[in-house]
């Protein structure tokens, strides 16, 4: 069961400047699983981006001993921190290669990190005293609700709570509020499509995660904004018939943000949209299009490309 401290936190409510060492044992739930930790994580894996830069972003570097599913670099900011972890596979690493590390802690940013031909299944894990923590945005066992910026400090607020590192966590979480404050979202009630990968079809941003959170934030509505998932595949034909104002690239080494521009251009369904032909794309990497410590700093970047674009008045 959460404790009183853990879900106060989880929501949001740091305000005070002093700050009390965590009281462990701690027992928290996370994605349906009760979660017990005798004392701060020393020896951690993490998997995916975002679990490697929300630990790197709270000065944690030396408690990571492997990482595994990177999604792409680290951020400028990050590099120097993260410039020495061991790679335990440039996919999910097998649960004999994160066995391997002798860890005490397993930070996946996917539920199904936490598989038996993966890292390992969570009762497996936790038998062998090993504890593990889903990105709550991913959850897909207790469905996560549509999330907000509020939820992603909630999870640098826990992952604070966990590590006995709440001062690094609240200082990170009030210079993200201060960015988000002195943002301005877009009033010309533009429209805008997040088209996140696929040829074929493409497989876009819908109404409840990561994408919906960023284009509300930039003032921008999103064409599947009342799909209540966080990606959907959909087709071409959508998009045409909205013609979006603008189309959100994401930029990842599989499907490069050039890539899909050529595909847009090429492509005789898609090449004759507004957004095309005057070539209207903002563009984020893979790493920050999902919940995460990245969330923020992209939104302000891509507020900034949004300002820059050639826009009817």
């Amino acid at each position: 069961m959460r404790t009183p401290a853990l879900a106060l936190l989880a929501f949001l409510t740091i305000a005070s400047p002093a700050f009390a060492a965590t009281v462990y044992p701690l027992t928290f739930d996370n994605c349906g699983v009760s979660v017990t930790v005798s004392k701060a994580p020393e020896r951690v894996v993490a998997i995916k981006s975002t679990a490697t830069e929300l630990l790197l972003s709270l000065g944690l570097a030396d408690r990571i001993v492997g990482i595994g599913f990177q999604d792409g670099p680290l951020p400028a900011e990050l590099a120097a921190a993260g410039a020495n972890l061991k790679v335990l596979a440039d996919k999910l690493p097998a649960q004999e290669v994160v066995l391997a590390t002798e860890p005490d802690f397993i930070y996946g940013g996917w539920e199904s990190n936490f598989a038996a031909d993966g890292a390992g299944e969570r009762p497996t894990l936790a038998s062998l005293g090993v504890a593990t923590y889903v990105a709550p945005a991913a959850c897909r066992t207790v469905k996560p609700p549509k999330l907000g910026f509020d939820h992603v400090f909630g999870e640098i607020a826990e992952i604070g709570t966990i590590f006995d590192s709440e001062a690094a966590a609240t200082a990170l979480i009030d210079a993200q509020k201060a960015s988000l404050a002195a943002l301005t979202p877009d009033a010309r009630g533009l429209t805008a499509v997040w088209y996140s990968s696929g040829t074929k079809a493409p497989y876009v941003g819908a109404g409840s995660n990561a994408p919906a959170m960023i284009m509300d934030a930039l003032g921008l509505a999103n064409i599947f904004g009342d799909v209540d998932d966080g990606w959907v595949s959909a087709s071409w034909e959508a998009i045409v018939d909205a013609n979006p104002d603008v189309i959100v690239l994401v930029d990842s080494a599989w499907n490069s943000a050039a890539q899909k521009q050529k595909l847009l251009a090429e492509n005789p369904i898609t090449s004759q949209l507004d957004a095309v032909v005057h070539q209207r794309y903002l563009i984020i990497p893979f790493p920050a299009s999902e919940a995460g410590v990245r969330n923020v700093p992209a939104t302000v970047d891509l507020a900034r490309q949004l300002a820059a674009l050639d826009l009817p008045k």
